[in-house]
Formats: C-alpha cells, sequence, structure tokens
C-alpha cells in the first residue's frame, strides 16, 4: 500500500511524497530479482529460476534494489494520482528518499499539473458583446455578388492562339535558362513554362521583357535579384535570362449571361446562378460572423481568466502550434526548414514569437472548461458516441488508419469540441 503527501509549487506544479510499505516493496524486490535472472545466465538454473543470494552475487544489491525502485515507483505513482485526482502533465521528475530492505521505500515526484483556472466578472462581458451584436446580421452586398461571379467567369476563362506580340494578361509558353556569371543556375531553366503575364510571378522586369515578343522569337537580357530574394546565393546578384517564347494565347472571358449561367449545367438562368450563389455566399458570411463573436467572447473569456501555466503546457502547446504550420506549408510544398531559411530565424526564435499565442490559446481552453464546469454544461455520452462512429466512420477501408485510431484520445477530442459547442451556445444565449 502507498501513502502520499501533496505540496503544491508555484507554477502548476506539486510536490507528491510516497511511501511504499515493506510487505508491498518486498514484492517489487522479489519481482526485480526475478527479472533480472532473467536477463542473466547462472550456471545450474534456468533462466528467471536463480534464487535471491545467487543472483545478488552475480550483480550486487544495488542492481537489485535500483530495478525494484523503478518497479515500485511505475507501480504506485499512477495509483496517486488517480487517488489524490492529480492531472499530471509532461515528464515527472522522481527523486528517491528512502531505500532499503525492511523498511518502507520512499520517493518524491515534481510534476506539472493542469492549471487551477479561477475565472471571474465574465457573464457582464459576455452579455455586452451580445448585446452589440443584436442588431448585426450578415449580409450580401451586389458588390459581393458581382465580385464572385467575375471570379467565377476568371475561373472559365478560354484560350485563344493569337499570332501577335504578346501583351499584359496574355497567357504564354515559354522555355527559359538563368545563368549567373557565365553558369546555369540549379532550377533555373523550364521548357514550355505557362505564364500569365502581369501576374508578378517572377522577380521583377522579367515579365516586362516577355511583353512584346511573338511566337518564335528568342531573347536575351540582364536582371538583379532583389536584395530580398529567398534564395541567398542569387540575392541582390545580376544574371542572365534567356527566353524562347513559344506561345501567345489570348485569354478570353465568357460573357456574364444566361448562356453562361447554362454552361455550368446546373442552372437555365443568370438569376437562378445568382440565387445560388448569393446563399452559398450568405452562409459563408454567417460562418464568418458567428467565427467573429465566438473569437470575441474568447477574448472576454481570457481577459476574466487566471492561472499559472507551467512551461511544460506552453512548451506542448508550441510544439502543436509548430505541428499545424507545418501541415500548412506541406500543402504549398515548402518545408519548415525551408521557411526558417526565407524568414532567418531559427526555431528557438519563432517559439518566442509564438509563445504569448500559445499561452492565449491555453487560457481560453482553461477558461471554456472552466465555464463549462461553472455552468454544468455536460455532453451526453450517446452524443459524443455518435461522433466518434461518424469519425472512425470516414476512415472505414483506409489501410492501417482506422485500426490505428486512438480511442481514447479520440474520445477526448471529440468530448471537448463538442463541451465547447455547448458552451458557445449558452454564451449566445445570455442576456
Amino acid at each position: 500500500m502507498a501513502n502520499s503527501e501533496i505540496k503544491k509549487l508555484p507554477k502548476s506544479e506539486v510536490e507528491i511524497k510516497v511511501s511504499v510499505e515493506w510487505n508491498d516493496w518486498k514484492k517489487y524486490i522479489d519481482q526485480a530479482v526475478a527479472d533480472i535472472s532473467k536477463e542473466i545466465k547462472v550456471a545450474g538454473f534456468r533462466a528467471g529460476k536463480a534464487p535471491r543470494d545467487v543472483v545478488e552475487k552475480k550483480v550486487g544489491s544495488n542492481m537489485i534494489l535500483e530495478e525494484a525502485a523503478q518497479k515500485a515507483i511505475q507501480g504506485t505513482y499512477p495509483q496517486v494520482l488517480d487517488k489524490e485526482k492529480i492531472e499530471a502533465i509532461g515528464q515527472p521528475k522522481a527523486e528517491i528518499l528512502k531505500i532499503a530492505e525492511g523498511n518502507e521505500f520512499e520517493y518524491k515526484v515534481v510534476t506539472a499539473v493542469v492549471p487551477e483556472a479561477q475565472i471571474k466578472d465574465w457573464k457582464d462581458k459576455i452579455k455586452k458583446v451580445n448585446k452589440e451584436y443584436e442588431n448585426k446580421k450578415a449580409e450580401v452586398s451586389e458588390e459581393d455578388l458581382e465580385k464572385e461571379l467575375s471570379q467565377l467567369a476568371q475561373s472559365r476563362v478560354q484560350l485563344v492562339d493569337v499570332e501577335r506580340e504578346a501583351k499584359d494578361g496574355d497567357s504564354v509558353m515559354i522555355d527559359f535558362q538563368v545563368k549567373k556569371q557565365g553558369v546555369p543556375i540549379e532550377g533555373g531553366s523550364s521548357k514550355n513554362h505557362p505564364l500569365v503575364l502581369g501576374k508578378g510571378v517572377f522577380i521583377p522586369g522579367f515579365e516586362e521583357n516577355v511583353i512584346g515578343m511573338k511566337a518564335g522569337e528568342e531573347k536575351e537580357f540582364e536582371l538583379k535579384f532583389p536584395e530580398e530574394y529567398h534564395e541567398k546565393s542569387l540575392a541582390g546578384n545580376p544574371a542572365t535570362f534567356s527566353v524562347k517564347l513559344n506561345a501567345v494565347q489570348e485569354r478570353k472571358t465568357p460573357e456574364i449571361s444566361d448562356s453562361f449561367a447554362k454552361s455550368l449545367g446546373k442552372f437555365e438562368t443568370l438569376e437562378e446562378l445568382k440565387k445560388n450563389m448569393k446563399e452559398g455566399l450568405l452562409k459563408e458570411k454567417e460562418e464568418q460572423f458567428k467565427e467573429k463573436r465566438r473569437a470575441e467572447y474568447i477574448e472576454k473569456l481570457v481577459e476574466s481568466t487566471k492561472a499559472e501555466l507551467p512551461e511544460v503546457l506552453v512548451h506542448e502547446e508550441l510544439h502543436r502550434m509548430i505541428g499545424e504550420f507545418e501541415m500548412q506549408l506541406s500543402g504549398m510544398g515548402i518545408t519548415f526548414e525551408k521557411y526558417l531559411e526565407q524568414i532567418k530565424k531559427t526555431q528557438d526564435d519563432v517559439e518566442k514569437d509564438w509563445k504569448p499565442q500559445a499561452e492565449k490559446r491555453i487560457m481560453a481552453a482553461l477558461a471554456l472548461e472552466k465555464v463549462a464546469k461553472e455552468t454544468e454544461i455536460e455532453v451526453p455520452a450517446e452524443k459524443i458516441e455518435a461522433e466518434i462512429n461518424k469519425t472512425i466512420a470516414q476512415y472505414k477501408g483506409v489501410k492501417d488508419v482506422e485500426k490505428n485510431i486512438d480511442l481514447a484520445k479520440l474520445y477526448n477530442y471529440v468530448k471537448g469540441n463538442l463541451q465547447n459547442e455547448e458552451v458557445f451556445n449558452f454564451l449566445e444565449g445570455l442576456k
């Protein structure tokens, strides 16, 4: 049996002193002897069957006690956390206080815990936000609709070959090569490369040199790379560009009319298309409107919340943020390392810059959890289960994904999301 004493420390840490009675401590010693004897060869005995005195003579008493101590800590520490209802986070630091045979085994652990948040005067602040939003609503203007229609028409642009000089707005196909001091640079050439003139994809001056060229024409010119160019070996340096123009295509945007609406396959008239687009835009704006309002709730709740954040929790949140950012960069074909090169910073610099945001995210999560407790908001188990089943169903048949789902983590994730949604619904109803 293990007895424990709890002492609160600053920065949401606790010191836990644990004493294991001799009867239980002896069992851990016996287990240590059995396990060690399986790992060593003792003449005349099968693996794991050598007696204590023989094993001790072979490896020494210290090794046996150290192994037993490790087993005792691993066996009793989780029990103490459960008994004392301590939500430990991060890697605990253990220190042995008393280790001998015939006596209690004692150790202490210092660990970070989920912070105890205090939240005050939050309801009036939320009510004030709701008052400000009483007469606000999401709307779609004619300008919004025209802009969306224009973008849709641009996505349906037709390319028509023309025999004339290339001009701003044309699509062209080019072969190009870039040389620095007469030597081709790595990745500095391409064949039949598509380019829309005027988009500013290449360095300043490149597209201006292509404008005026005709299909079949070749041209060589010099340009200087910008000082802030991401490739350091080229930044601020002159280079020679060789370009051959293979084709010039005029971009013809379809006229926004009934015919255009019909060409999309779902509509008979332009009015039907506009109605459909307006409904879609309104849903988007309502979602943005809701997110903006909820962001203001978060601001007010964080303002009203106090908690001591352990460094380990902030560090975990920073790594989570970096992981999310790496996913975004990956979608753009950029690695995090390349990003750091471009902004001329280290990961430590980024973590330092992002630390206030990480702390704010943690405080927001603590505040939402505190509001849920104060208002007795609970998500029914069947609702959590239904959402979990829906999530798992999305991966049905996906090799190695379904069987590797961590159900405990998924449960906590789903429960947290559903609980936060209930909290936001409650906040929206405060008058």
